[in-house]
């Protein structure tokens, strides 16, 4: 007799174009790669409320690091090929290799791509590695205020959109000298008469909340080139929204204790309140800012993503999820 029970027993797995790997699986796919990093490197690079350590990189972003790799020098392999069918002589200069790397406010992103960037240029076939966040390209104060997007700071229609896909398509045409504006995080605004300069990096990695959303339609209903067509490869920094809610007050309370004491930090208000009322602050804008952007915009575009990495409460990588080819 044909069961529920054995039914599902003998079900087929069900088709995903991932591979899931425990943390024990990938790390050991680092093989002998060494570890270039010291603890007192790894500190510096941790960002505030994270909770990394030597152990974590060998684990989890040594492999990435050794994946990585191979993945510039295939693209490599691929572009001598083309030019080898266009009937190019000599050696052509490659185009950046891009890297993506989106996930939620407070789970991690940005320790994850400043790892990544340290740990990339420390292979010798691409020495010159460049850090870009997406905060550069929101628009500033008083142009959200003119719109009233001031609460909706962080979506998408929160960003230049155009701007920010056009530095990253010149920089992957290989022009020189491809400059971004600057975002203060302590003024909460963008920095007047300040541009940051990418000059041909051999790696751009682009850290921000929505790299991997597509494009919208433009006008005329055609559909238009987004930011992550522009990536090689691409990672989402994943975890439970409890948890990272429990991270962002936790960076909350610290950054109250340090950063908004500045005088001229946007935040300096909060440290003249009480701390309940403060984290009173903290939890209404995760709860009408962060975690519907998560939900609507950020967390739908995980299934985007060339590698899922997945945290713990701890911080800790539990699993990984890698797009098969």
């Amino acid at each position: 007799m044909i069961t529920p029970e054995s039914r599902s027993a003998h079900r087929k797995p069900e088709a995903t174009p991932y591979v899931d790997l425990t943390r024990e699986q990938w790390s050991a796919l680092r093989e002998k790669t060494p570890l270039p990093l010291t603890a007192d490197e790894v500190e510096k690079l941790r960002g505030l409320g994270d909770v990394i350590d030597l152990d974590e990189v060998r684990d989890i972003y040594l492999p990435l690091s050794r994946l990585l790799n191979l993945y510039v020098g295939a693209t490599d392999g691929l572009r001598s090929a083309l030019n080898t069918f266009l009937g190019e002589k000599g050696e052509q200069s490659g185009t950046p290799f891009v890297i993506g790397v989106a996930g939620s406010v407070a789970v991690g992103k940005s320790t994850v791509a400043r790892l990544l960037q340290a740990l990339l240029a420390r292979w010798p076939e691409h020495p010159r590695v460049e850090l870009v966040t997406t905060d550069g390209f929101l628009l500033p104060m008083a142009e959200l205020r003119a719109r009233g997007l001031t609460a909706r700071k962080g979506f998408p229609e929160s960003y230049d959109r155009r701007a920010l896909t056009r530095f990253v398509a010149d920089i992957k045409a290989g022009k020189d000298k491809v400059t971004a504006p600057v975002y203060s995080h302590l003024v909460y605004d963008i920095v007047p008469d300040r541009r940051l300069t990418v000059n041909r990096p051999d790696i751009l990695i682009v850290e921000g909340l929505n790299v991997l959303q597509p494009a919208l339609p433009g006008k005329d209903g055609r559909t238009r080139v987004g930011l992550a067509d522009h990536f090689d490869f691409s990672v989402y920094v994943d975890a439970r929204p409890e948890d990272i809610e429990r991270w962002y007050l936790n960076r909350f309370r610290k950054l109250r204790a340090t950063a908004f004491q500045d005088p001229s930090s946007y935040f300096r208000r909060y440290t003249q309140v009480s701390e309940e009322e403060a984290l009173d602050y903290a939890r209404t804008t995760w709860r009408t800012i962060n975690l519907p952007n998560l939900v609507e915009n950020v967390a739908p575009t995980r299934g985007r993503a060339n590698l899922v990495i997945r945290k713990g409460p701890d911080h800790k990588v539990r699993k990984l999820s890698l797009r098969k080819l």
